[in-house]
């Protein structure tokens, strides 16, 4: 019986790893994404900059083949849709096929932040940071995480680090004084 359990982890491990290699590399897109955070910088207004912002999510959203891209959209269907438990089983196995790809990281911690599972959500989060250091998104993302677990000074950290690449971002509301990650002595 050991013997067999044994053999189920090998074969399980071997199969993980063939298919992790089928997954090519994801495409490089970070000039293009270091190009428009560099206009979402300059951007006037709110507004120029949140079309600048969608350029980013079809960056990130461009998965390394079709069967990423197939497995990464339905996840996000399903988490749209509040079927959670059932986009994290995509992005799991998006993650198991493509453990190069930072998106599959930033989608799973996004439906567990949505079930409140923060403990869950940091993680990945800061897998995809590690992935892809400019992911606006996973930054701000790991802010939020991070005020949900009551971490407020690595909260604030976290979102200043994000407003530095989009000072749009609807969260910088959250540093506004009265706000919950307003610096000290600003806070009230």
């Amino acid at each position: 019986m050991k013997q067999f359990a044994i053999a189920s982890i090998l074969l399980l491990a071997t199969t993980v790893a063939a298919r992790s290699e089928d997954c090519p590399v994801a495409p490089d897109h970070s000039a293009d994404v270091s190009g428009v955070i560099a206009q979402i910088q300059q951007a006037e207004n709110e507004q120029a900059a949140r079309a600048l912002n969608n350029q980013l999510w079809e960056l990130w959203t461009d998965a390394p083949d079709e069967s990423a891209q197939a497995v990464l959209d339905r996840g996000m269907t399903r988490r749209n849709a509040w079927d959670l438990l059932g986009a994290i089983e995509d992005f799991d196995k998006l993650i198991t096929y493509c453990p190069s790809y930072a998106e599959g990281y930033n989608q799973r911690a996004f439906a567990h932040y949505l079930r409140q599972d923060f403990q869950a959500a940091l993680p990945d989060l800061d897998k995809a940071i590690e992935l892809s250091p400019n992911h606006v998104a996973a930054i701000s993302g790991r802010a939020l995480t991070l005020l949900g677990l009551q971490r407020v000074d690595e909260a604030r950290e976290a979102l200043s680090q994000a407003l530095e690449l989009n000072p749009w971002l609807s969260e910088r509301h959250l540093m506004a004084p009265g706000g919950p990650l307003a610096p000290p002595g600003e806070d009230i």
